[in-house]
This record gives C-alpha cells, structure tokens and sequence, in this order.
C-alpha cells in the first residue's frame, strides 16, 4: 500500500498525552485503507518534547481508548469516502449522458 496524499494524517485522536494518527492508504487496486498509529508524547528533563510508541501500564486503557475512538473515525471517513465515489460516479454518468 502507499500514501497516495501528503505525510499527513487523515485525522488525528488525541487524549491527554496520547496519540492516534490515521492514515488513509490506497493498495494497489486503487481501494482505499486506512491504519493508524500510535505514540505518546513527554517531556525529557531538558524540557524538551519526546514521542514514544511505549506505554505503561497506566497508560493502557488511554490507548484503547483512543484505538475506540479511531475505529469510530475509521468508519465516518469510509462512509465519507463512500458518498464521495457514489456522487463522482453520478456526475460521470451524467457527463456521459450529456456528451451523447
């Protein structure tokens, strides 16, 4: 699969310090997939901003939280990218019907 836009998430979770980005990837049949990654983000004590894609025990029910969450999204941009193809597909066929 490859990312057919920009190195930029579709969209993005985030709850506390705790990250979900989603992807939106296109295999090579031209179907769009979607995946998603993880991390979480601290501060060293240089005050400086980290991301990890480790987490604690306390962190777990944040994280599957936020894979919740991301599925959710998961199916509202399907659903998107289903509306979008159904009305591109409309306005072809009707193109089509026009240039006859």
């Amino acid at each position: 699969m490859t990312n057919t836009t920009s190195n930029q998430p579709a969209d993005n979770v985030r709850l506390g310090a705790v990250q979900a980005a989603i992807w939106r990837n296109t295999d090579s049949e031209g179907r769009t997939r979607y995946s998603v990654t993880f991390e979480k983000r601290y501060r060293d004590q240089n005050g400086d901003w980290l991301s990890t894609n480790s987490f604690n025990r306390d962190e777990l029910l944040t994280l599957a939280k936020a894979a919740d969450i991301a599925n959710s999204r998961i199916f509202e941009l399907q659903a998107t990218d289903r509306e979008e193809s159904a009305a591109n597909g409309a306005a072809k066929s009707k193109a089509k019907g026009a240039s006859r």
